[in-house]
């Protein structure tokens, strides 16, 4: 019953059978006592009024006279019979004694009467005579006596006791109106009180609700200051405890959040079933690497290199490490188990990037050889001829004289590439210092072109100046470093171009920015090796070179000044068709 499941319901009942338990219990005494009192009392009466009677009897001498008295005594609704010795009915006031008089003849101690005897009869015959008024009667016998102290005969005493039923009866309505009106009293008490107790509850239970579904600013009213109101604080202190500490769970998550998505390494937790739970942003670049990858459609969730060392995690409890490769890029996983008490219940794996500090240690090495390589031929040129001085090979003045030369070439190689080297670290170091001015750009371009037409005659190259910009176009840039940049461009572009062939430098405008181009129709970069060829110490192949051999140098020194002037440097080309240098320089560097 939906009763029963309010509190108001329940403690209604409660109080409403407490009390009617309480009420039904009373009843029962009270009607037992009144019924006993009234009993008690009537027969009080008929025995006073016995014995008076019997008492009349015996100081007259005179019966009829005693028998007058007594029967002007006797009010009703107290009636009486005499019986004096063998007479049967020697006085009666009463027409219809005869039912009576049988009760008294069939009991013993009535009939025979030696001393004062009470007998309550309720059930009579049923007959046509009968006197329904004697249904329920109290009957007093008290013996008469004579001089000598012998009884002669019998004073019978007798009363319905219908009126003690009808009080008894009317004692009862009262009692059940009385109860009746205690349950519609207690009702109302019970329901009032509920209310008073439960109105808060359910301001409570409201704002419980509330605070389940997440709002935890809910404040319940204090309506009174007993174990109520008590508890209404205790849940209003509750409610801002779990705010607060709601809060601090949010920020942490926050910032936790905060440290994953800015790491560089990828962070993922697993299950114990080697399920995703949290990634950051690298981890779920690696995870779409990882199935871009695959070609087949029963696509693998993880790469099984990592699956294994989660697996083994798993059952030795300790830290695993291990290499893995996805879409060209090297990896490394570390493995460490996540617990629940002393149980795995996963485990969280970071993966570090090694691919540029795997190239970055194949450049170390690369160059590391490639100084050696560069180095040793120079070194062993100067020693070679060195040793040839001292043994006097060199017969005449002409050959010691080449033989210097040699050695002295040689030394500039050596000194050029050591500058380079110099330079280049100064510039990746950031220690570079730009000493900037206004320069006209058609004027600057020319000026470097023309220092190389001049030492081109016998190569018949061809080399040219086009531009788009106006004479009086002006750009902010360092004049000696830009110059390098143009220097070295060029002196590619005249190592790698055939004889007759066409070099060209071109300028316009583009955006903010004025473009220069280098332009040849030399040998060409294969197709290959243009993602490289700013590095340090990378050549293309060296058939395709004449003349001079560079130090491999030259284009990654280019690319650290263009950075420097907040450019950017690029590089087109076809095998056979030509290269196209492109830089592009801020106006207003």
């Amino acid at each position: 019953m939906r009763i029963w499941r309010s509190v108001v319901g329940k403690l209604w009942m409660t109080i409403l059978l407490l009390v009617s338990f309480v009420l039904f219990i009373l009843t029962i005494l009270l009607l037992e006592f009144f019924q006993n009192y009234h009993v008690e009392e009537v027969e009080e009466s008929l025995r006073y009024e016995a014995q008076k009677a019997a008492s009349i009897i015996e100081e007259h001498e005179e019966l009829d006279m005693s028998l007058q008295i007594v029967s002007e005594i006797l009010d009703d609704p107290v009636h009486s019979i005499v019986k004096i010795e063998d007479q049967t009915v020697f006085y009666s006031d009463d027409i219809n004694y005869t039912d009576i008089l049988s009760v008294i003849e069939g009991s013993n101690s009535l009939s025979r009467v030696d001393e004062e005897s009470v007998i309550v009869q309720d059930e009579f015959p049923t007959g046509e005579d009968f006197d329904n008024r004697y249904n329920n009667v109290m009957i007093v016998g008290v013996p008469v006596s004579d001089t000598d102290g012998e009884s002669i005969g019998a004073v019978y005493v007798y009363q319905s006791l219908e009126a003690i039923q009808q009080t008894t009866e009317q004692t009862t309505r009262l009692i059940i109106l009385a109860a009746a009106i205690a349950i519609i009293l207690t009702t109302i008490f019970a329901f009032f009180l509920s209310t008073r107790i439960t109105a808060p509850l359910r301001k409570m239970r409201e704002g419980a609700f509330e605070v389940a579904r997440g709002k935890f600013d809910t404040k319940v009213p204090i309506l009174s200051n007993d174990e109520i109101g008590e508890l209404a604080t205790a849940f209003n202190q509750m409610g801002r405890q779990l705010k607060h500490h709601l809060d601090a769970l949010s920020q942490e998550k926050e910032q936790l959040s905060s440290v994953l998505s800015s790491m560089a390494d990828g962070v993922i937790t697993f299950n114990k079933d080697c399920t995703v739970l949290v990634s950051n942003p690298p981890a779920e670049r690696f995870l779409k690497n990882w199935y871009d990858e695959q070609e087949d459609f029963t696509k693998l969730a993880l790469p099984p290199t990592l699956e294994e060392l989660i697996q083994k995690v798993m059952q030795t409890n300790e830290e695993q490490t291990g290499e893995l490769e996805v879409n060209g890029r090297s990896y490394v996983a570390i493995i460490s188990p996540l617990y629940s008490g002393d149980t795995v219940r996963g485990a969280v794996a970071v993966l570090r990037d090694m691919t540029e500090e795997r190239k970055l240690e194949t450049l170390r090495k690369d160059f590391i050889a490639n100084v050696s390589h560069e180095l040793r031929t120079p070194i062993s040129m100067l020693q070679g001829y060195s040793e040839a001085i001292i043994d006097d090979i060199p017969q005449s003045d002409e050959e010691r004289k080449e033989i210097a030369r040699v050695i002295y070439d040689e030394s500039l190689r050596m000194g050029r590439l050591v500058n380079e080297l110099l330079d280049l670290a100064r510039m990746e170091a950031g220690h570079i210092v730009l000493n900037q001015e206004q320069i006209k750009v058609n004027e600057f371009a020319s000026r470097v072109l023309s220092k190389f037409k001049l030492g081109l005659n016998d190569n018949d190259i061809h080399m040219r100046f086009i531009s788009e910009l106006d004479e009086s176009v002006t750009i902010h840039i360092d004049p000696d470093r830009i110059e390098q940049v143009l220097t070295n461009l060029l002196d590619n572009a005249i190592r790698h171009t055939k004889t007759e062939g066409d070099i060209t430098i071109s300028t316009n405008m583009e955006n903010q920015f004025i473009r220069f181009d280098v332009i040849d129709n030399g040998v060409g970069i294969p197709e290959d090796d243009l993602p490289f060829i700013f590095e340090r110490f990378y050549k293309a192949d060296k058939a395709r070179t004449r003349g001079r051999a560079g130090t491999g140098l030259g284009l990654a020194i280019v690319k650290n000044l263009i950075e420097a002037h907040r450019g950017k440097i690029k590089a087109e080309s076809k095998v056979d068709h030509g290269t196209t240098f492109s830089f592009y320089l801020p106006r207003n560097s």
